[in-house]
């Protein structure tokens, strides 16, 4: 890990930076939107607003790279970041936020693109994980130091809108002066997704409901955090948790699910997700109770993507896994857009603890169905099983082609060796 970062450590520090004014922009919004009393309703569609822009974003940003190459098109679109981050002061009406979360959703979505195509050649078979990792590690840092960085100023001042809008203007000097050549690019016309329900159900739900858990506990935790009335250093904290926990349970998890029946673990950890929600609902009075929900939540939804990524790649061919990533983002996207919304409506109608509802009930709702689709088809024997590979939730049809292409070297090595055995 030390020689990837040693040779790329231009382009993971831009996404560091890139990283942190997202993660900032995210929970600031959910913060100054309540001090501008937007109701709950409203900050859920503007929550729900990047989401929209996100899935369209990860479906057109490969053909703008064909068309004019990813340099262009990084600079263009974070430049139009940095831009609409210094406008949501300004502009401080719900709609407009709409809008400028779907710029955001839009733009964010093609650096990550254009970075990840760039991480991805900048890997080789030998340290396509360890770089897969490195990422991993380098988004959630991001995000849990954007958390501190919204306690340096006011929020109902201009200040904090300033700094991530800076900070992903300064993200493009090192990614642009020092990734040469531009990488080749190409991507895989998705599976359609009746296709992709035919050949993994629970690999479908369980990434729509997916997307919903993490659009409502991305977008939505900061704006809960207002409702019952924690404080501004409470809420950092209380976002920061759910990260800190998709960090320290990312791995353990990943090693089970290579040991065993994927489908138990699904539900063993959906589970868990939800009781985390149903505590947090119970006994979110108590702030460390509220810590120890969110640890859960973050640690159980964000495993459960590479999950389900790998659990659908088990049943399908090594040259059909890149066309289903590409659907299995949109189907994640779908839920995302959705999340938000459901998680306002019903918070606006039975009080904030209605965040942690949805959540409860999208987890729970997982578990129930994985059970079910065990009664429907035998397991797969756990040695014929693809490799887990971490991905993100916010992860484009890129990262988790990127992960797809790890399962197979990884397969084809254990394959090697086992010939060399016998």
């Amino acid at each position: 890990m030390i020689q990837i970062l040693s040779s790329a450590w231009a382009l993971f520090l831009g996404l560091m930076l890139l990283m942190v004014g997202n993660g900032l922009q995210g929970t600031l919004l959910g913060v100054r939107g309540d001090i501008e009393g937007f109701s709950t309703f409203e900050m859920s569609i503007v929550m729900s607003a990047y989401f929209v822009g996100f899935l369209g974003g990860s479906r057109m940003a490969p053909e703008m790279i064909r068309r004019v190459g990813h340099v262009r098109v990084f600079a263009a679109l974070a430049s139009m970041v940095s831009a609409v981050l210094i406008l949501y002061p300004v502009l401080a009406h719900p709609v407009a936020w709409a809008l400028g979360r779907v710029v955001i959703g839009f733009c964010f979505s093609g650096v990550y693109v254009t970075a990840e195509s760039w991480i991805n050649n900048a890997a080789d078979n030998e340290n396509r994980g360890k770089a897969l990792s490195l990422y991993m590690i380098v988004q959630m840092t991001g995000i849990v130091s954007a958390q501190g960085l919204l306690l340096v100023a006011d929020p109902s001042g201009y200040v904090l809108f300033v700094i991530p809008s800076v900070l992903v203007s300064i993200s493009f000097a090192p990614i642009l002066l020092s990734i040469t050549p531009t990488p080749a690019f190409d991507t895989t016309k998705p599976l359609s997704i009746k296709e992709l329900l035919e050949l993994s159900p629970l690999g479908c739900m369980g990434m729509f409901l997916l997307g919903g858990v993490f659009a409502a506990q991305f977008g939505m935790a900061a704006v809960y955090g207002g409702e019952v009335g924690l404080t501004l250093p409470q809420i950092s904290i209380f976002v920061a948790a759910f990260y800190v926990g998709a960090v320290l349970l990312q791995y353990p998890l990943g090693w089970l699910s290579d040991r065993m029946d994927r489908r138990v673990l699904i539900v063993a950890v959906s589970l868990v997700g939800g009781i985390g929600a149903v505590v947090g609902m119970a006994l979110g009075g108590q702030f460390q109770i509220l810590l120890v929900a969110a640890f859960l939540i973050g640690g159980t939804s964000n495993p459960l993507y590479s999950l389900l990524v790998a659990y659908t790649n088990d049943f399908l061919d090594p040259d059909d896994m890149a066309a289903a990533s590409g659907g299995l983002v949109f189907i994640n996207g779908l839920g995302a857009i959705l999340g938000p919304v459901i998680a306002g409506w019903i918070m606006s109608v039975s009080g904030p603890q209605g965040y942690f509802f949805v959540i409860a009930v999208l987890m729970l709702t997982m578990a129930g169905y994985a059970l079910y689709r065990m009664t429907q088809r035998a397991a797969i024997p756990a040695e014929d099983t693809t490799t887990y590979t971490p991905v993100m939730p916010s992860a484009t049809p890129v990262a988790v082609e990127f992960a797809r292409e790890y399962a197979i070297d990884s397969a084809n090595e254990e394959d090697d060796a086992q010939n060399d055995g016998n």
